[in-house]
C-alpha cells in the first residue's frame, strides 16, 4: 500500500518530504537519488530547493552527486554526520553506496 502524507506541500514538496523522513542516522543520499525516490527524476533541484526553504528536515543527508557537503555549510554538515557515524574527508562523504 502507498505512504501518502498530509504536509500542505506541493505534490513534489509531499513527495520529497515523505523521502526525507525515511532517512535513518547514518543514511547519505544525493539530490538526485530523493528526487528519483520522490518519483521526480529530473527534479534534484527543487531538492536543494525544498530544504532551503524547509529546515525542519534532515538537510544534513544530503549532498551532491559527487559526494561534496552544502557550500557554505560544511562544517556544520560534516560535524552533523560524523556524528552519525559517516567518515568525511575533505568536504566529500567516503564510501557513498546507493541507497
Amino acid at each position: 500500500m502507498e505512504q501518502t502524507v498530509e504536509t500542505g506541500f506541493t505534490p513534489l514538496g509531499d513527495a520529497i518530504a515523505v523521502v526525507l523522513n525515511s532517512l535513518e542516522s547514518g543514511d547519505v543520499v544525493t539530490y538526485g537519488e530523493v528526487a528519483e525516490e520522490a518519483g521526480y527524476p529530473q527534479c534534484a533541484r527543487a531538492v536543494g530547493n525544498f530544504l532551503k526553504r524547509n529546515p525542519g528536515f534532515p538537510w544534513w543527508r544530503v549532498v551532491n552527486s559527487r559526494g561534496r557537503l552544502t557550500p557554505r555549510h560544511e562544517a556544520k554538515q560534516e560535524l552533523l554526520l560524523r556524528g552519525e557515524g559517516v567518515t568525511v574527508d575533505h568536504g566529500h562523504v567516503v564510501g557513498m553506496r546507493p541507497r
